[in-house]
């Protein structure tokens, strides 16, 4: 998968393409994705990087949604139980099963969230994991050696799935072009085009070079998550706003506040939400907030009462009280929640996903999440299709294996994230063994990747590195600004870029990585 590729053919095309996709998150890759495995010629076009937004920012889970099922959603738990399953059977190499513990403190709360977990097992049918069950006080402790022991009754395990968000994303993208699509990262999308009043294209720009294009296509989709609205705007000035932007936050500490494999699940915080405690990478992801924001952002800051919120309720559960100096990272992501009622408590917006056809065409989806993504791009496919007048096709995307599907791989191998692609990175290591030497004392991450990243996986800068294809800024945000240079250095010789550019990427990458500091 490499950029300069998709540039050439989008400059070359003359055509019409059947499907142009904006965004290359969760959403836009999982429709670009359905459009190509029905032989639709499909394109899209993102801003920035794959995942740059709320994609890669994520709790990490592929999750039914427990707190759906409070809220007596059950086709939404329903819909996300049965596409978990999916995603395991597709991405083997990035999703697994994820055992979860909630704690019990008072004697109701074993009865009431262990019944709660058995209609979650029961839920998800031939799809299912493993049964949630009873635990006792010592099973609980032996599990969870760190979890808050005063008052502690017992616990209730289940099982979810966790995965890699941006790393899903990257296989997604190349899965797109394994079905002859072309992803283009760095693409800006700046205005649509019309033939009277109906869309037939996109105006946009290399951010890159600079360089405008004209981009013709049968039906354009806007699937940019927290910035549908603008996309929205560019079609009809006047158009009301369909999201209600929320902020989660997580936090990241060191593995010795969670040892083990099994995560905590809070079900009830002080403002409705729950609250995650999973180990992940051999450290331990804290979330999530749910804080209703006015202006949407590539680069949210989390606020201080958030921060104060995590760390006060990781401190009620566990034995270690977390305080700033260990939080190792903290990331913020934007989910775009469809606006229902003017609420304000966007704890209480609607998780669904949304289609909507305006009235020139353009059709947008917002809303949902990960989980769902495959199902979000089967069902805007299907109402794409018609408004472009495409021949009919079935949907494929259901037994589809995603690009590095490996099932049988060692766990404890720190590439088996690439599943069939970790035999490329090997082969770099063994022709130029400086390629296997470790970028840092503190991550598993070698020069191999890096190389990797930039020839296989449309890398461009340094924080498409270290932030997306490789996880560092999300797990070591201080480890990963001295590892910089190292990966600035790499970069450059694969791109043949000079020193000056070395220089800017390694003061952009450390004054974006320094926000993800606490101290």
């Amino acid at each position: 998968m490499q950029r300069e590729q998709s540039i050439d053919i989008l400059k070359n095309y003359d055509g019409f393409w059947d499907v142009i996709v904006i965004g290359g998150g969760a959403t836009g890759l999982g429709a670009a994705v359905e459009a190509a495995s029905r032989g639709y010629k499909t394109v899209l076009l993102e801003q920035h990087d794959f995942s740059k937004g709320t994609s890669s920012r994520s709790t990490k889970l592929v999750h039914g949604g427990v707190r759906y099922l409070q809220q007596g959603n059950v086709s939404l738990v329903l819909e996300a139980l049965r596409e978990r399953g999916l995603l395991v059977q597709n991405a083997p190499h990035l999703v697994r099963h994820q055992p979860f513990i909630v704690p019990s403190y008072d004697w109701w709360e074993g009865p009431f969230y262990g019944i709660g977990l058995k209609l979650y097992d029961m839920l998800a049918g031939k799809l299912g994991l493993a049964p949630s069950k009873w635990l006792s006080k010592e099973e609980t402790k032996k599990r969870l050696p760190t979890v808050e022991p005063g008052g502690l009754i017992g616990g209730v395990i289940y099982y979810d799935g966790q995965f890699d968000d941006s790393r899903l994303a990257i296989n997604l993208a190349q899965t797109l072009v394994d079905l002859n699509g072309t992803p283009a990262n760095y693409v800006r999308v700046t205005g649509l085009q019309k033939a009277g009043h109906v869309v037939n294209g996109v105006i946009a720009r290399d951010m890159e070079t600079g360089d405008e294009m004209k981009v013709f296509g049968r039906v354009v989709i806007n699937a940019t998550g927290a910035f549908v609205d603008g996309v929205l705007k560019m079609d009809d000035p006047t158009a009301e706003a369909l999201i209600s932007p929320s902020q989660g936050v997580h936090i990241v500490l060191d593995k010795e506040f969670l040892p083990g494999d099994t995560a905590i699940m809070v079900p009830h915080t002080d403002d409705g939400r729950v609250l995650f405690a999973v180990p992940w990478r051999d450290k331990v992801v804290v979330g999530t907030t749910d804080t209703p924001v006015d202006q949407v952002s590539l680069e949210p800051r989390p606020l201080q009462e958030e921060i104060d919120f995590i760390l006060t309720h990781a401190a009620r559960y566990l034995t270690k009280d977390p305080v700033p100096s260990d939080a190792l990272s903290v990331f913020a992501g934007l989910r775009p929640l469809v606006k229902a009622g003017g609420g304000k408590n966007t704890a209480a917006l609607s998780r669904d996903h949304l289609i909507m056809i305006s009235k020139s065409g353009l059709v947008t989806i917002t809303g949902g999440k990960w989980t769902t993504y495959r199902k979000m791009g089967q069902d805007v496919i299907d109402q794409a299709a018609i408004v472009a007048g495409l021949e009919e096709r079935p949907c494929k995307s259901e037994e589809m294996r995603i690009h590095g599907w490996l099932k049988n791989y060692d766990l404890h191998d720190p590439l088996h994230y690439y599943g069939s692609d970790a035999l490329g990175i090997h082969k770099l290591q063994r022709e130029n063994i400086k390629l296997a030497r470790p970028l840092h004392g503190h991550l598993p991450y070698t020069g191999a990747e890096v190389i990797w990243a930039v020839r296989e996986e449309m890398a461009r800068t340094v924080e498409d590195v270290l932030s997306r294809r490789l996880r560092a800024l999300l797990l070591d945000a201080r480890a990963s600004i001295e590892m910089a240079p190292l990966v600035a250095k790499l970069m450059a010789a694969e791109m043949k870029m000079n020193k000056k550019w070395q220089k800017e990427q390694v003061r952009a990458y450390t004054s974006l990585a320094q926000e993800y500091l606490l101290s």
